[in-house]
């Protein structure tokens, strides 16, 4: 199943993040050893001790709702926080970068879906953010990109339209606030469920789990 993805994935210029959230690390392993690098987490603490315990030219990704006092346990090591969901945990993320010397990527996730269990910026909360002179003091942060969640739904016409709101906030942020910004270039949607979807509305990256690992123990 992994190969197949792949070449669905590498035929869209897409980029693959295996959702391992609830897995065990030989479960990872086995999709490492099939060459898969990039491995998406919901939680910090589950995070941080599968660092340790696997190899160190994984990429891990925050995928999931990340809390102020979570942040330092991913800090040293994360690769990309797809969770970026307000301003104060982009502030925390700043912080911890800094006491590690590094510049840790993140993308602002929005909230797109109907749904009132998902997280997220609108659009103007995050324009009042980005125009702040608080904001040009984030030195050990960078925006890559954006993130959103679908609604879970059967209608694929209510799942493109979503997907397509993410792509026009990217595409508008990206001319008004990210300029001539090479690293600016990530539109992190699409699951299991949806990722066709995704791909068809302009996804760069999507987070796949139960087609890769299978249903949730």
């Amino acid at each position: 199943m992994l190969q197949k993805i792949q070449q669905t994935l590498q035929a869209a210029g897409v980029r693959l993040v295996a959702v391992s959230k609830t897995k065990p690390t030989s479960a990872i392993l086995d999709l490492y050893e099939q060459g898969q690098r990039d491995f998406g987490e919901n939680k910090a603490q589950e995070l941080a001790p599968k660092y340790e315990a696997l190899p160190k030219d994984i990429r891990w990704h925050m995928i999931g709702h990340l809390q102020t006092n979570k942040v330092k346990y991913i800090a040293p090591f994360v690769h990309l926080v797809h969770s970026a969901d307000s301003e104060k945990i982009l502030h925390e993320i700043n912080k911890q970068a800094a006491k590690h010397d590094r510049i840790i990527d993140c993308l602002l996730q929005f909230k797109i879906a109907e749904e009132d269990t998902k997280y997220g910026f609108d659009l103007p909360t995050a324009e009042a953010m980005l125009a702040s002179a608080a904001w040009q003091e984030l030195q050990h942060i960078r925006i890559v990109g954006v993130m959103g969640m679908a609604t879970f739904t059967d209608d694929e016409a209510q799942v493109r339209a979503e997907f397509r709101r993410l792509r026009s906030i990217f595409e508008h942020l990206q001319g008004k606030y990210f300029v001539g910004n090479a690293a600016f270039r990530e539109i992190s949607m699409g699951m299991s469920d949806d990722y066709h979807l995704a791909i068809a509305e302009g996804s760069t990256m999507v987070r796949i789990g139960t087609l890769l690992f299978g249903q949730r123990e």
